[in-house]
Formats: structure tokens, sequence, C-alpha cells
């Protein structure tokens, strides 16, 4: 009886060492619909941009249609924005909507007119 007892201690052991690494398995795999997005909107502002010569933060004049989020009932866990547009540059954020490991930081990517993806914000 007593061998089951220590068996048990041991798994329960090994899951407390392995949960927190799934947790930043989680976030990078989340990660992705950010790097998704952002990819998506660089390529809608480039070809705006070869057409009216201007970059743009209209969703609609770009032709994007973000996908319900899940705090409006849908699937989408980053919120996407244009916060520049202009004549030469644009910058576009992807701002998660969750937190991924509890600790009250929000995962942040951002693209720009040069295809310069990077995370700003680690979750």
């Amino acid at each position: 009886m007593s061998e089951i007892l220590i068996v048990l201690c041991i798994i329960g052991i090994l899951i407390y060492l392995v949960v927190p690494n799934q947790t930043s398995v989680v976030a990078n795999a989340r990660s992705i619909e950010a790097q998704n997005m952002l990819s998506m909107i660089h390529g809608l502002e480039k070809s705006h941009f070869f057409r009216h010569a201007k970059y743009t933060a209209d969703f609609n004049e770009l032709g994007f249609e973000h996908e319900s989020t899940i705090d409006q009932g849908g699937q989408a866990v980053y919120k996407i924005e244009v916060i520049s547009a202009s004549l030469n540059a644009f910058k576009a954020t992807a701002t998660a909507l969750q937190d991924f490991d509890g600790d009250g930081v929000y995962n942040t990517w951002e693209i720009d007119q040069d295809r310069i993806l990077k995370e700003i914000v680690k979750d």
C-alpha cells in the first residue's frame, strides 16, 4: 500500500513541475494568432498603399473584418488595431484580451510598414 502512495506522490510532483511549462506553450501557440493577423494587416496595408499612395487606419478601407473576440462571444484572443497610419508609415498592434499566465501582463505584438514583427509586451 505504501508503494502506491509513493508512486502517487512522485506523479504529483512531476505534474507540478510540468504544468508551468505548459503555460508558456499555450501562450506561444496563442501568439501565432497575433502574428498571422498582423501579417494579414501588413499585406492589406501594402495593397492600399500601392493603390492610394498612403496607409490607412480604417479597417473598412483595408477590407479587413476583425473576427469576434472572446469578450464579444467569439474566439479571437487578440484585439487588432492600426495605431498609426500616414503617407509613409503605419503601425499595427495585436493585444491579448486574456492573461495567459495570470501575472497581470497582456501579450502585445506589433508590425510596421517594413514588416518588422516584434513582441513588445511578453506574457
